[in-house]
């Protein structure tokens, strides 16, 4: 029988790659490397975790496929609302928030013993942090 393990990876198609690394790399602390030698990372980029895992793919559009070149970027998610992030350190992700003074809106469900941070990289894509610490 087929199933679903986890989810491998998001892709966000950016016009600036470079600056949504730095978010990623800035906000989240996500390595920014090719995930192939030979790869310009002005193209295509992957953020990896802290487990060496890629995990969030970033390219210009019509990079990794063709016929994306000619579509064009929405200023918003769409119907995907968010892409959550299982976290660990809530109180010093808030500090670097605040130390980068990127917005970010928080929520608390005290009943899972959960807390998180929403903000959105610089396409507008919402990203849930998830802090069960």
């Amino acid at each position: 029988m087929a199933t679903v393990k986890h989810l491998d990876h998001v892709n966000i198609q950016t016009l600036d790659v470079a600056a949504t690394a730095r978010f990623f790399t800035d906000v989240l602390d996500l390595d920014a490397r090719p995930m192939a030698p030979g790869v310009a990372l002005d193209d295509v980029t992957w953020m990896f975790d802290a487990a060496d895992r890629p995990i969030v793919h970033l390219n210009r559009p019509g990079v990794t496929f063709a016929e994306d070149a000619a579509r064009p970027l929405r200023p918003d998610t769409g119907a995907l609302n968010h892409v959550a992030f299982e976290c660990a350190g809530y109180d010093s992700m808030r500090a670097r928030l605040d130390t980068l003074g990127t917005a970010y809106r928080t929520r608390e469900v005290a009943a899972i013993g959960l807390k998180q941070l929403f903000v959105d990289d610089p396409n507008g894509v919402r990203l849930e942090l998830n802090f069960r610490d």
